[in-house]
């Protein structure tokens, strides 16, 4: 094996719906908590290390990192639905259903935080839902423009009160479109489509 034969390694390929669901899980979970921490970190500036050792601010970026998965998962699941579309034979219900039922599992691999009520928690998943149902009312989007309508709820999210926020929304969703269209192109390499779809109708 030669020295730098690591960095030709492809990463193994997504075949079941459980690999689906753990990237889905992980890209979501960096999606949105990633753009938290950097804005945070940005927004301290000097004060970064001392603000980020804070129990309260740490407290605070919590919560602002569980409020903001929901959406990750939103836009991941648009993001992998646009890729299966294809495959639905005319019906998009047909692969949108299992895949509404495989991001909401995810969803439900957590409790609800502590930094969050029950009804919060609840409201989250509600609208999860619901995102995920409207998908086959219009044709599947561009991984570029997907986070358009997520971006100001998003850093409404950040952890400072309203007032304090600097106008760097376009920043966030630019971070989440280029992050998504890597994603994209991670998947068309990795997933085997077919195979996926068939364990999630049942068909294995």
């Amino acid at each position: 094996m030669g020295l730098f034969d690591f960095l030709r390694r492809r990463k193994p390929a997504i075949e079941t719906p459980e690999q689906l669901a753990n990237f889905i899980d992980e890209q979501a979970a960096f999606l949105v908590q990633k753009g938290i921490y950097d804005y945070a970190r940005a927004r301290s500036g000097p004060y970064s290390k001392v603000m980020l050792a804070d129990e309260g601010f740490q407290s605070a970026l919590n919560r602002s990192r569980w409020r903001a998965y929901p959406l990750g998962l939103a836009m991941m699941g648009e993001l992998v639905e646009g890729l299966i579309a294809p495959q639905s034979g005319g019906d998009r219900r047909l692969t949108l259903d299992p895949l509404i039922a495989l991001v909401l599992s995810v969803f439900d691999r957590y409790p609800r935080p502590e930094a969050l009520t029950d009804e919060e928690w609840q409201a989250a998943r509600d609208d999860l839902a619901l995102h995920m149902d409207r998908l086959s009312l219009h044709p599947p989007k561009r991984a570029n423009d997907i986070p358009v309508p997520f971006a100001d709820r998003y850093f409404e999210m950040m952890p400072y009160d309203k007032p304090f926020l600097t106008p760097d929304a376009p920043t966030a969703r630019g971070f989440m479109q280029l992050h998504l269209i890597k994603i994209k192109e991670e998947l068309e390499e990795r997933m085997d489509v077919e195979e996926v779809l068939r364990t999630l109708r049942g068909e294995a």
